[in-house]
């Protein structure tokens, strides 16, 4: 049994469960340049073993096996040894060995299948032309040997052939025609699935990078915003206000305390397969410490919930939370506002999020740089939500986004809105 191997562990096919035997799937790589030993030696030992046995059968009207027709018959089989690497020269040299084989009035026998060997493996291999051009070969070898030169061919006083006997031999031909032509589509099909699955392989790696990246983007974004306002503050205030100064870096220490926290978490999914999460993914329900932390720069944040409050999916939870977050961030970063508003409106099929900020923009980049507002179009659309994202008519910046939600989940009631304010 072929031992499992997985993309990127020795490229093989996929092999256990659904996948194909070795000699199916073909042995992609280094493997298909090895040579077949183990299955050419016994070729040919059934062929020596085969024409001995028949030799001894067709003493009448044969030429008994001698030192010649013994090396044809070798040479026959050892070709085949080179059939993975040279699929053409094995079915051409396998069948000019059978061909002066029949020549020489030696006995029928197992010759044939060395031939059928290397036919089969050349079809297989694709070069289905010289594979049936080999076949021909042999074939009008045949027919001009029984039907026209057997008067000058050994041996002495042969007769000529039925035609007949053509009929069975088009039959032998057909059937490894018809094995050949399906051994070389299955080989084809498992070759465009494992293509597939190595593609698909690929494009998940993709995503869990873009969706690393862009967690990360949105951990350290907020918490070096933070981080940035504090220590200004704290080094404005370090001489004249010194307890001050002590506040804002307490805060930085927590900030960073608080991103090296998430950084750890998103870096937890390298971990090995199936070990739990250490913490769960941030979620709605944090929103007061994102309204804390805006605080503790000065960013006076408002928080309104409308609607009856549910159960949401970890994956829009998180969702949701990061685009208030990488929302929150830019107001801090990019707005000379120093209040925001914040409203979550839970529906039986979605959330919608609103942030706004009044403005006016401090630099060039209002809303934020490409890198958030594409992050947080990302997050949006990979749930089949949308998000919008402009200045304000009478100024400012906002951000409105809806994610969709599977329906029928359940969550605790309650109606009213909800409002809460942190200077």
């Amino acid at each position: 049994m072929e031992e499992q191997r997985g993309p990127g562990r020795g490229g093989g096919p996929p092999r256990g469960r659904g996948g194909p035997p070795r000699w199916l799937a073909g042995a992609p790589g280094g493997a298909a340049a090895r040579l077949p030993w183990a299955s050419t030696v016994l070729l040919g030992a059934v062929v020596m073993a085969g024409s001995a046995v028949a030799a001894r059968g067709q003493l009448a009207g044969r030429v008994p096996l001698d030192l010649f027709a013994r090396l044809l018959l070798l040479l026959a089989v050892a070709v085949l040894l080179f059939r993975h690497r040279r699929p053409v020269a094995a079915a051409f040299g396998s069948a000019v060995a059978a061909t002066v084989y029949l020549a020489g009035g030696y006995p029928y026998g197992p010759v044939f299948l060395a031939v059928a060997v290397g036919c089969f493996g050349a079809v297989v291999a694709g070069h289905r032309r010289a594979a049936w051009s080999a076949a021909g070969l042999v074939w009008l070898g045949h027919v001009l040997v029984v039907h026209w030169l057997y008067r000058w061919l050994p041996p002495p006083g042969d007769r000529g052939a039925d035609w007949g006997q053509e009929l069975g031999i088009a039959a032998w031909v057909l059937a490894l025609a018809t094995a050949a032509e399906f051994v070389r589509v299955r080989r084809e099909q498992w070759a465009d699935r494992r293509a597939e699955q190595e593609a698909a392989e690929r494009r998940r790696a993709d995503e869990e990078r873009l969706r690393m990246a862009r967690e990360l983007h949105d951990v350290l974004a907020h918490s070096i915003s933070v981080i940035n306002v504090q220590s200004s503050v704290g080094l404005a205030l370090l001489d004249s206000d010194p307890e001050q100064a002590r506040v804002a870096l307490t805060t930085i220490k927590a900030a960073s305390k608080e991103a090296l926290g998430e950084v750890r978490q998103v870096l937890d999914t390298l971990r090995a397969p199936g070990d739990a999460p250490r913490a769960p993914a941030p979620g709605l329900d944090r929103l007061p410490e994102l309204v804390e932390q805006a605080a503790s720069t000065g960013l006076t944040v408002s928080v309104e919930t409308d609607g009856v409050r549910r159960a949401v999916p970890p994956g829009a939870d998180l969702a949701a939370f990061r685009i208030v977050q990488e929302a929150l961030t830019n107001v801090v970063r990019h707005s000379g506002s120093r209040t925001a508003r914040v409203r979550v409106g839970y529906r039986p099929d979605r959330i919608r999020l609103g942030i706004d900020d009044e403005g006016p923009a401090t630099g060039t980049d209002a809303g934020g740089s490409g890198n958030g507002l594409a992050g947080m179009r990302e997050r949006a659309a990979a749930l089949g939500g949308t998000i919008e994202a402009g200045p304000r008519t009478g100024g400012g910046f906002r951000v409105r986004a809806e994610l969709p939600l599977p329906p029928g989940v359940p969550g605790p009631s309650g109606g009213a809105a909800h409002k809460e304010e942190r200077p």
